[in-house]
């Protein structure tokens, strides 16, 4: 297990307190490596979803968002903001919330892509963009909403960071520390290179994945087809499962590196196809043993990474 630093923080505003909010939270309060008063309060879209959070814990207290005073009274005094809402609305959340920001407040976010964060944060914040450090924990499950929230959701988990040229060194450690509390390994890259990375290995894999599913619901004989569906399929589409909303603005907001990686996998299938179809066996099992040795390759690096964090401790 990844070494936790020590970490406090006094008050943490997250706007959308779902699975990736819902857990920082969870994380920063029960696994005992954050200190000071950790108060967590949750600005939601609807007063349920607040009242859900408050009931299992997760928060200790509520603003909503359209309630001025509210959401003054929520970001006095606060250390940090994170924004774990839909990309889309990353630019509309920080024109609301500027005007009752402290000087001293740190924003981060917790947005699949960035190129776009950052554009929506600098028309947002304008000369203020220094307080906004843009991040990305690389977490997640099939299930969403605050129920599903864990404390240990982070634990060895990747979390990106993609400082600024006006952000301070003070202030990407502290959210830096911020994350390593919940048990995250962080790491820092360009907006760019951020977006090209994840489109390959995060991105493309769920459009495939919902593909996959709207194919067979197209098809005459899909209630068959979903009659017969077991490992394979439910491995692949596990990730079918998540949020509509939020792959639905992943996918626009990261669309020029999206559709690069869509083009070159298009292009591997054709290869598959021409090969299927001129039953070059060959072929086939040079790509499938490929892939395969590469696959491997990457899970024993991966619990490799988890060994050593392990041993460290």
């Amino acid at each position: 297990m990844t070494d936790v630093a020590a970490f406090s923080f006094n008050k943490l505003v997250i706007f959308g307190v779902g699975l990736i909010g819902g857990s920082l939270a969870r994380a920063l309060r029960e696994r005992g490596a954050a200190v000071g008063a950790r108060a967590v309060i949750g600005v939601g879209r609807s007063a349920a979803t607040s009242a859900r959070a408050l009931e299992l814990g997760v928060i200790d207290g509520a603003a909503a968002l359209n309630d001025d005073a509210a959401l003054r009274e929520a970001l006095s005094g606060a250390d940090f903001v994170l924004l774990a809402a839909p990309v889309a609305q990353t630019q509309p959340l920080l024109e609301r919330i500027a005007p009752f920001l402290d000087a001293a407040t740190i924003v981060t976010d917790a947005g699949s892509t960035k190129s776009d964060v950052v554009a929506a944060a600098r028309a947002a914040l304008g000369a203020r963009i220094g307080q906004f450090v843009p991040g990305h924990p690389i977490a997640g499950r099939e299930a969403s909403g605050v129920d599903a929230a864990l404390p240990d959701l982070y634990v060895d988990r990747n979390v990106v960071l993609c400082p600024l040229p006006e952000n301070t060194p003070q202030a990407v450690e502290r959210v830096a520390a911020m994350w390593r509390a919940t048990g995250a390994v962080v790491r820092d890259m360009t907006p760019a290179q951020h977006d090209r990375v994840l489109a390959s290995v995060s991105h493309l894999p769920h459009v495939l994945s919902f593909a996959l599913v709207e194919q067979i619901l197209n098809s005459p004989d899909a209630a068959l087809k979903f009659s017969f569906a077991a490992g394979g399929f439910r491995d692949f589409t596990r990730i079918a499962a998540s949020s509509p909303e939020m792959w639905r603005d992943v996918c626009v907001a990261n669309r020029a590196a999206l559709l690069d990686e869509l083009d070159a996998y298009t292009a591997v299938l054709a290869r598959l196809r021409a090969a299927i179809e001129t039953a070059d066996g060959a072929a086939l099992e040079a790509v499938f043993a490929r892939s395969r040795v590469a696959r491997t390759e990457w899970q024993e690096q991966r619990a490799a990474g988890v060994s050593n964090s392990d041993a460290s401790k």
